[in-house]
């Protein structure tokens, strides 16, 4: 489809479109039509009304399918579905469902004739393959409607009136137009790389009719090709007001940091919502450790106040937008197969800029604390001039208790009723006591007991051996074929 004709900074406006098709990897596509879903109980609605009205194909793919009620649900749906001829075909994620569900889960839609593919089990010959996950959370209807976000069918995301834990805070969109087609598209790749062919044939986007005037690309992201990482860092660069981030599980590196700090102090208003208390106390303990250089460069760090925040987004002068599975962080970067939209439309960017504002209203915001020095008797503060506040102080959350996490959510909720905001204190003193704690047990150890160091180190080595020697055993026989077989012109095939 055409991008609608471009203004009098025309030249300017297709270099930037050329620069963002190629970093995402993907064109940008118009005349769609995309609705924001918010927290999991409309994703979930809208996702069994989509199923249960489906006439030829329902294609999922998500990180987590939990067998609770939710996902009971969803199966059931999917299996009567495929009882009356609809194709119905599943990726899960061997890793996220590893303890959620298993074989006996998915027996029933199996054997009404749905098809479920796991991607990525441990494989011989492929040490550190299991490194790389399916992260993705998408569902496509009959090739008209899609559906993308950060939520996995699990009744986790629902919360638990009973004890009063409200629902996990979520995101995402429904999809028609143009741009159904490339997550259908995205769905097959990931299909075939994990046995037979699909089979099917997949319209082309410029086929399909338009349903809106939205204008976005659909990034699918697949291990070692950083779409979204290349794409995060542009839009950075290109912020010229505003920079508004959600994630859920952010670990920044050192490269996007800088990216965030340039903007910062060109005068761009960034701003970054993360939970407050997570369902990976280690992942919260490593985004605090990095709130100080965004704080120093005049960056608003926010934490949620409520359950897990678990949404992936970023807002970008009220013009563009980005919604999906990827967070910021290496793995979803570089290691996972992840699916993400971006929107480039003014209605949608303020929607959700609106519901950003509307989320920092149940947020703690990130201030830096005051540091004591004794030598003259006065309080200096870290960045600024000397104070007499005594600095409270901000710890990581060390246990995964739900009495601790209730309790610093209880903290967090009195917090913002009082100062609307909590000091930063010294963030990495726990990572650094908990490496030095550990590394002083293994060395330990090592000296009391070598062998229960040695054992693990032994295995791990004939666990690599085996591996190599299969992987070139496989090559050998895929070379020997291919040199019986095939044009010798041809190129030797390489190795998956």
């Amino acid at each position: 489809m055409a991008v609608s004709p471009m203004p009098r900074d025309a030249p300017y406006r297709e270099f930037a479109e050329r620069l963002l098709s190629r970093a995402a990897g993907a064109p940008l596509l118009s005349g769609n039509a995309v609705e924001l879903l918010i927290d999991a109980e409309a994703h979930f609605t809208a996702w069994l009304r989509a199923i249960r009205g489906a006439s030829r194909r329902v294609l999922l793919e998500n990180y987590i399918v939990r067998d609770d009620a939710v996902g009971v649900e969803f199966r059931d749906a999917l299996a009567e579905r495929a009882r009356s001829g609809v194709r119905v075909a599943v990726i899960v994620d061997w890793l996220g469902c590893l303890g959620q569900s298993g074989r006996r889960f998915w027996a029933p839609l199996r054997a009404a004739g749905g098809e479920v593919r796991v991607f990525n089990p441990p494989r011989l010959g492929r040490s550190f393959a299991w490194i790389n996950r399916d992260h993705r959370k998408l569902l496509v209807v009959d090739g008209r409607l899609g559906f993308l976000s950060g939520v996995c069918l699990s009744a986790k995301w629902l919360g638990d009136r009973q004890y009063g834990r409200p629902p996990w805070r979520d995101t995402g969109v429904a999809l028609r137009g143009p741009a159904v087609a490339e997550l259908e598209q995205a769905f097959v790749h990931s299909w075939d790389a994990l046995g037979a062919a699909f089979g099917e044939t997949i319209a082309d986007p410029r086929s399909i009719e338009a349903q809106g005037e939205v204008a976005l690309r659909v990034i699918a992201t697949e291990p070692a090709r950083a779409f979204v990482y290349r794409l995060d860092q542009l839009v950075a660069s290109m912020a010229r007001r505003t920079l508004w981030l959600t994630d859920a599980y952010y670990v920044g590196i050192a490269p996007y940091v800088q990216t965030l700090i340039g903007a910062a102090r060109d005068g761009v208003d960034v701003r970054l919502l993360v939970p407050g208390t997570s369902d990976v106390a280690v992942v919260s303990a490593l985004s605090r450790s990095g709130y100080r250089p965004l704080l120093r460069a005049g960056i608003r760090v926010f934490e949620w106040n409520g359950s897990m925040l678990h949404a992936k987004t970023s807002v970008v002068d009220g013009l563009w937008a980005r919604v999906g599975s990827s967070n910021l962080n290496l793995s979803s970067w570089l290691g996972n197969l992840e699916i993400d939209v971006a929107i480039e439309d003014a209605g949608f960017a303020s929607r959700l800029a609106e519901r950003y504002e509307t989320d920092l209203q149940n947020a703690t915001e990130i201030v830096l604390s005051p540091r004591r020095f004794r030598r003259t008797g006065k309080i200096h503060t870290l960045d600024g001039p000397p104070s007499t506040r005594r600095p409270a102080v901000v710890k990581a959350e060390h246990g995964s208790s739900r009495a601790a996490v209730d309790a610093l959510r209880l903290a967090n909720t009195v917090g913002v009723a009082l100062r609307a905001h909590r000091v930063l204190g010294d963030t990495s003193a726990a990572p650094q006591l908990f490496a030095s704690l550990l590394l002083t047990v293994v060395a330990f150890i090592g000296w009391r007991w070598p062998r229960v160091i040695a054992w693990p180190l032994a295995l791990l080595a004939a666990w690599l051996a085996l591996n190599l020697a299969i992987r070139r055993f496989r090559e050998h026989r895929r070379r020997r074929h291919w040199l019986r077989h095939d044009a010798p012109d041809t190129d030797p095939p390489a190795a998956p």
